[in-house]
């Protein structure tokens, strides 16, 4: 390739001296131009190393923000992370202590519950035994009546047959009553009806005009509290029926001498104007039955 070459500088064309200048030319615009070209890619260099200084600059800003933005961001992630956990403890504490309050209050109200439960339970057995008790009571009530009927029906005949002997007692009792005797006494006083037995007795009683106070009087030599008088017995004679007896009135001695069975032995006291009576029924030996008859209203004498 070199001889070639060599061979066309050698033997160059002909008309060759005029092309001389035009290559010369070309080749100092080449230079020319790779001396602007060079020039400008010296510019473009130290364009582009400004342009690189600057670019790093900028991205060391964009660094150093970002980083500053970065740990910003990461402590404000930081600070909503620990809030968030606190949050998450304080609402595990409130849930947990919510459960607690829940499950005491649900204790509570179970035990309320129960109670009332049982207090109704016993309201109720009450209520039933109170029903069976008056039940029992309405039963027993009823068979109460049936017999009470039966028990009026019976008293009812009772009544029936008392009167029945009631009216007879009376008709008895007039008939006794008409019976008796009435007789001056040994003070020359009327003396009342005489009773001469416990029959006789009993139907003055049903009078209830005076008070009789019966006696059995055996021989002694102290006195015996008789009504309101003190009686001793001196003297039995069951064959002639006659007795003595001495009378303590108003502390004065009285004798009643040799007196008669159903023979009214009367006493007077200051402050009567109605005499006692003492009436000897029996005369026995050494002992007499009898009773004292007192006015049941004394009557002062002027």
């Amino acid at each position: 390739m070199s001889e070639t070459n060599q061979t066309r500088f050698t033997e160059p064309p002909q008309g060759g001296g005029a092309k001389i200048p035009i290559l010369f030319g070309a080749v100092l615009a080449l230079v020319g131009s790779s001396v602007y070209s060079f020039m400008q890619i010296n510019e473009l260099k130290v364009q582009l190393a400004d342009t690189r200084e600057i670019l790093a600059g900028e991205i060391g800003k964009v660094n150093e923000s970002s980083t500053t933005g970065t740990k910003t961001t990461r402590a404000s992630v930081d600070a909503l992370k620990a809030e968030l956990d606190e949050a998450r403890r304080q609402s595990t504490q409130l849930v947990g202590q919510a459960k607690i309050e829940a499950a005491k209050h649900a204790d509570q109200l179970e035990a309320k519950l129960e109670l009332a439960q049982e207090v109704q339970a016993a309201q109720t057995a009450k209520v039933a035994e109170s029903v069976t008790a008056v039940s029992n009571e309405v039963s027993v009530v009823r068979q109460d009546t049936v017999a009470n009927k039966d028990r009026v029906a019976a008293v009812s005949n009772d009544v029936t047959a008392v009167k029945t002997q009631a009216d007879a007692t009376k008709s008895e009792l007039e008939k006794t009553i008409s019976a008796l005797t009435s007789t001056r006494g040994d003070l020359g006083v009327q003396s009342g009806l005489i009773a001469t037995n416990a029959r006789e007795l009993a139907a003055l009683r049903e009078r209830g005009e005076r008070v009789y106070t019966e006696f059995t009087l055996v021989k002694a030599k102290t006195t015996k509290k008789v009504g309101d008088f003190q009686i001793r017995l001196t003297k039995a004679d069951p064959k002639k029926s006659k007795y003595t007896v001495e009378v303590i009135v108003d502390d004065k001695l009285i004798e009643k001498k040799d007196r008669t069975a159903n023979e009214p032995v009367q006493f007077l006291i200051p402050r009567s104007a109605i005499p006692y009576e003492l009436v000897v029924n029996e005369v026995k030996k050494d002992t007499i039955v009898g009773y004292v008859s007192a006015p049941k209203v004394i009557a002062s004498r002027n």
